[in-house]
């Protein structure tokens, strides 16, 4: 099996913790806005956006942490234009 350099999974984890923060507080901005103006202000709104949005985060994660040669946006790759015969 193929293991990751450390410098490698300490990138993996920080886009996951990025990710996990945006998506959650998105998820709670969310449910507090449906929560004051639809729902007569129950909780459930924001728990629901939450959960919604940590468990999005979880997905991500576990799909960036497994895949070894999935590349990102910040990645560069280098390509030669060479003839092969």
């Amino acid at each position: 099996m193929f293991s990751m350099s450390e410098k490698e999974l300490g990138k993996k984890w920080d886009r996951c913790l990025a990710d996990g923060a945006i998506k959650l507080g998105t998820g709670l901005g969310l449910g507090i806005v449906f929560s004051v103006l639809f729902f007569k202000r129950h909780t459930w709104p924001i728990s629901l956006g939450s959960g919604a949005g940590l468990g999005m985060a979880y997905a991500n994660c576990q799909n960036n942490l497994r895949s070894h040669y999935m590349l990102h946006r910040g990645d560069k790759v280098g390509l030669s234009m060479e003839k092969i015969d």
